[in-house]
């Protein structure tokens, strides 16, 4: 018997990269668009409830098709789909960009939701294939949450300069050369994984997860203009609840169910989950309501209110990056349960926000919700994917993400009907209180150490 220590296959230098500027560009076309709010609905007309639909038809259809894109992954090849859902991405951008009206654009917006469902989950399964040694893996989780958080951090500047110097429709023509580059890139550097040729989809359980979420996303939206107590919000929150159980029900009894419940069986992939739900529920909800109120309460120009809310986006990339190495040092237990808790103190701050508060009081709150975002993140992905079995990448990776989409979608709905409805202070004590809630379930699903170094196979 000979002890061979095994070194994985280090991936091309520009692999990462190739990976990392298609998540950018989705997560930029999030953020960029919130400055471009008010000068977009002055143009393609719509009042606030109009306004919500132009972001959550995009987070809507990502957070909905999640899961059976992370099945086609596994089934096609990630590389493959990723490149697929990279030139979808490109077409809808420019479609955006020319909308004529606010149901044009609204219609392409769901149209990018579709492709940004379709290269996320394959983005992070590409990662998870091109490195083998979990630590090197929890890194570069790092640096792929790190470059969402620069997008975070640069897209209400990018937004606001160009909806202030020239137009909110290059908000999305932006993303063409960025789209392309990607594509050829992710081309010619990322290795191919996947492609197991599992037959069939699950489209009764992609049925009742659609319906699901567009149930509960119009009750949300709506419940600002009809009240909550009117019939069809109740109606609306009553037929969520019962497609979220037929939903449950197809996929137990289904051959080849989108999402395999026994995943859930391990209270890591579960608890890992629902902290990305809660984490974006929290920090886009806070996001759509700030960026209003900075336009609308502070009368800040684009521009301005995209500098303003620089503070937060800074320390959303540097917390990204640092989160990768704290954990592969300490663990995801305590990595999370320091972001939601930092990132909670951030938003019940913002409470203080109002018509005659200094900027400069919310610049510390800002800042802390920011960072205890990203420093959380990439440590919540880290636990969900390592849960999982190798296989079964592209479906982990987009159950992390449709946690994540799902609350983006909510907290849009939920925390901007709350700030019209019940004033700003309500509305971001819901945004820590989803904080405070994901470090509850850290403490009780999440174990102590989540990423342990590799070791060498024998022979």
């Amino acid at each position: 018997m000979v002890n061979v220590t095994v070194r994985p296959q280090a991936p091309s230098r520009l692999a990462l990269p190739a990976i990392c500027l298609g998540y950018f560009m989705v997560i930029l076309d999030a953020t960029a668009v919130s400055l471009s709010l008010p000068a977009l609905g002055r143009d393609v007309g719509g009042g606030v409830g109009a306004l919500q639909w132009v972001v959550d038809g995009y987070t809507l259809t990502f957070a909905a098709l999640l899961l059976m894109a992370g099945s086609l992954g596994d089934r096609y090849g990630a590389r493959r789909v990723f490149c697929g859902g990279l030139g979808l991405f490109v077409v809808a951008s420019a479609a955006c960009g020319l909308a004529p009206g606010v149901v044009t654009l609204v219609v392409a917006r769901l149209v990018q939701g579709v492709a940004a469902a379709v290269l996320v989950p394959c983005s992070l399964a590409l990662v998870r294939a091109a490195y083998d040694d979990p630590r090197a893996r929890a890194r570069a989780v790092g640096v792929w949450g790190g470059v969402a958080g620069i997008a975070a951090a640069s897209g209400p500047v990018i937004g606001g300069v160009l909806t202030q110097t020239v137009s909110w429709r290059l908000v999305f023509f932006v993303n063409v050369p960025i789209g392309l580059a990607a594509l050829l890139t992710a081309r010619r550097h990322v290795p191919p994984a996947g492609g197991h040729g599992r037959p069939g989809f699950d489209l009764p359980a992609q049925a009742t997860a659609i319906l699901a979420l567009v149930a509960l996303t119009f009750a949300l939206i709506e419940a600002r203009t009809e009240g909550w107590a009117s019939p069809v919000i109740l109606g609306g929150l009553v037929a969520a609840g019962l497609l979220v159980a037929a939903f449950t029900a197809v996929e137990r009894h289904a051959a080849r169910p989108m999402l395999p419940l026994e995943l859930f069986r391990d209270r890591a992939f579960s608890g890992g989950s629902a902290i990305g739900l809660l984490l974006n529920l929290g920090f886009y909800g806070q996001l759509f309501v700030i960026s209003l109120y900075f336009q609308n309460t502070d009368h800040m120009s684009p521009t301005t209110a995209g500098l303003a809310l620089l503070p937060e986006g800074l320390l959303v990339s540097v917390a990204s990056l640092l989160s990768g190495r704290v954990t592969s040092r300490v663990g995801t237990r305590p990595t999370m349960l320091a972001g939601l808790c930092l990132g909670a103190v951030g938003f019940f701050g913002l409470m203080a926000a109002g018509p005659h508060v200094s900027y400069l009081i919310l610049v510390v709150p800002l800042m802390a919700a920011g960072f205890g975002m990203a420093f959380t993140m990439p440590a919540a992905t880290t636990t969900v994917v390592e849960a999982a079995p190798a296989d079964r990448a592209g479906v982990a990776s987009g159950a992390i993400n449709t946690g994540r989409q799902v609350g983006s979608t909510i907290g849009v709905a939920l925390i901007g009907t709350l700030a019209g409805s019940a004033g700003l202070a309500t509305a971001m004590a819901v945004a820590g209180a989803a904080f405070l809630v994901g470090a509850a379930v850290t403490v009780v699903a999440i174990p102590g150490r989540g990423v342990h170094a590799a070791k060498p196979q024998v022979e």
